[in-house]
């Protein structure tokens, strides 16, 4: 199964460093059933473009979480087996819990298929969703387009050989 794990830059450079994506459980997203019923598609690219995409709002979350962290969203793809991945069961009906996973165990980086992150270009506009997520999920409707504001920018496409440079160990 192909999951999308959201992470921060620093996040990144540690995963880079260790050679794993945290200990586990980690929260990734992926095509799920709920996912499948909620975007009304059977396009698999379709849908795991929209489990890429609940990933990069989890990773803008970490972002409001972290204020050092450089406000670009990061996604990592990988590869696991169906056993490793399951649902949690009390955020089944919760709307922002569509497409979440739980990976139990350490993911290995060496298991990713490819980095996704905002370019520089987005930055601006992450920093102002990161600062208007709280306002809306609590329904604020300006903050809510301030939020899609981020959601317009899209993630760029890296190999897992470019982890380096985008973390600043390659210079």
């Amino acid at each position: 199964m192909r999951v999308y794990v959201p992470l921060t830059l620093p996040g990144l450079a540690e995963a880079h460093r260790t050679g794993q994506l945290g200990q586990g459980p980690l929260v990734a997203h992926a095509v799920t059933p709920a996912l499948r019923e909620w975007y009304l598609s059977d396009d698999i690219e379709e849908l795991e473009y929209a489990a890429l995409n609940r990933a990069a709002l989890a990773s803008l979350r970490l972002l409001a979480a972290d204020a050092g962290a450089p406000r670009r969203r990061v996604v990592v793809a990988a590869d696991v087996p169906d056993g490793a991945v399951g649902t949690d069961p009390d955020r089944g009906p919760d709307p922002a819990a569509l497409g979440e996973v739980r990976v139990a165990g350490p993911l290995r980086l060496a298991d990713a298929a490819s980095v996704h992150v905002d370019s520089s270009d987005a930055e601006a506009d992450v920093t102002a969703a990161a600062e208007a997520l709280a306002a809306a999920d609590g329904g604020d409707d300006d903050a809510r387009f301030v939020v899609d504001g981020a959601e317009d920018h899209e993630l760029l496409w890296y190999a897992t050989q470019e982890i380096p440079g985008l973390v600043g160990a390659g210079d």
